[in-house]
């Protein structure tokens, strides 16, 4: 479920990024974009502009948190660099470098696309941390009916797994991936098949979208009942999430992940 966005920041944020940043704020800009924090703001102090996202230490997800800042120095070049993490004063805070750019289109023929893929790829060829991520088969066991389909998605592959537009960020020809906090490992195919719902949630068609996700080295390795078992594992994610969701966020995800579903059934 979204958390709700604060519309300011509250004065003990405030104090306590001062003391992170070990120099007084000057400018704030709430961000409105993303889900997943209740903070998310472009601070300026006297002596650099930064991006701060942030959850209360209560928050049952405050765990991402701590999983994005591990993960942060397994990936420079691909996610902006953390410049601090604090947890204090009941907040969890992240710091990130600011980048001047703009969120991923994901309409056919967008410009922007092939720097998905190429970070993609890039991420593809670094090695996975030894952080303890979630297994693809762990976060999917709730959505399959027959178990022996999470042997499908089990692989040692860094993944990145969350690639709503909103946390891809692209700067000139380079797109940047944010918000890593569901970071997973698990066979290296599934980052572009979970791509290409966003895809076809954006306008493309189901041939459209797996065509622009097997630039991928690994598509082609990729089993076909593998696929088929993601699509379905997929869909019944998306029923769910649309089902709890107040908003109609998560609609055409659930329109999308269920063509696909119908496509590789075909």
């Amino acid at each position: 479920m979204p958390t709700q966005r604060l519309t300011e920041l509250p004065d003990d944020v405030l104090r306590l990024i001062e003391r992170a940043s070990c120099s007084p704020v000057v400018d704030i800009a709430m961000i409105r974009a993303g889900l997943n924090s209740a903070i998310a703001a472009r601070v300026t102090t006297t002596s650099r502009t930064m991006f701060v996202k942030g959850l209360p230490l209560s928050h049952p997800r405050v765990w991402t948190q701590t999983r994005e800042a591990h993960i942060s120095s397994h990936v420079p070049g691909i996610a902006p660099r953390l410049l601090w993490h604090c947890e204090a004063d009941g907040w969890s805070l992240l710091a990130f470098e600011y980048l001047e750019g703009h969120h991923a289109d994901y309409t056919p023929a967008s410009p922007d696309l092939p720097a998905v893929m190429a970070s993609m790829i890039q991420l593809h060829r670094i090695p996975s941390p030894a952080l303890g991520l979630k297994t693809m088969p762990h976060r999917l066991r709730g959505y399959v009916d027959d178990p022996a389909d999470l042997a499908w998605f089990a692989g040692t592959h860094l993944l990145h797994t969350e690639w709503n537009p909103h946390n891809i960020l692209v700067t000139g020809h380079h797109a940047h991936l944010v918000d890593w906090g569901w970071a997973s490992t698990g066979a290296p195919w599934i980052d572009p098949a979970l791509w290409l719902l966003w895809l076809i949630a954006h306008g493309h068609t189901c041939p459209q979208a797996e065509q622009t996700a097997a630039a991928h080295p690994a598509w082609q390795q990729a089993p076909t009942e593998g696929l088929n078992a993601l699509a379905r594992a997929q869909r019944r994610l998306w029923d769910s999430i649309a089902a709890q969701s107040p908003d109609d966020w998560a609609k055409p995800m659930q329109e999308a992940a269920n063509a696909w579903e119908a496509h590789r059934t075909q």
